[in-house]
């Protein structure tokens, strides 16, 4: 980590919380609402989230798995996310959301009409900007606490 915790402090919170309040608490609210209000499926959701964890190299976020109503993904599911263009495990609606995860992440201006003529025939235009603010805020915070160190301590509040 190259940010210096007080001791007895929570990383997550010392960084996010105490050292820039007005953005990081303005930050973990965006973060916490994408994993409480996405109307997304939940295949989808996490084949999305964990390529963006995958790029990212965020380790926190690699292991992590959301829950909706007790249901998770299978244990095998991020080799399936590694292998998006070839895995039998993901219906077409899976393959693209990681799809459209990884050319978000890593090279956004190829996403051409080829790619919306496919993706707008699997989700509507909805679920293409609730999908585009959730890969958002996962590029951004996940990356946020790889580059700073803070993945090895991180916990989501609401998982404590």
């Amino acid at each position: 980590m190259i940010v210096d915790v007080p001791l007895g402090k929570d990383p997550i919170e010392y960084v996010w919380g105490e050292m820039v309040p007005g953005i990081g608490g303005a930050a973990a609210t965006l973060s916490l609402k994408v994993y409480s209000d996405s109307t997304l499926g939940l295949r989808e959701f996490e084949a999305a989230r964990l390529r963006i964890a995958q790029i990212n190299g965020c380790l926190f976020c690699q292991d992590w798995r959301t829950e909706r109503d007790g249901q998770v993904v299978e244990e095998t599911f991020d080799e399936s996310v590694r292998e998006w263009r070839t895995t039998d495990a993901f219906d077409e609606r899976t393959r693209l959301a990681a799809e459209y995860a990884e050319l978000f992440a890593t090279d956004h201006h190829s996403i051409d009409d080829d790619f919306w003529k496919r993706m707008l025939a699997e989700y509507d235009q909805r679920e293409v900007v609730e999908l585009s603010m959730c890969l958002g805020s996962w590029l951004s915070f996940g990356r946020l606490n790889r580059v700073l160190g803070l993945d090895t301590a991180c916990v989501l509040p609401s998982h404590r």
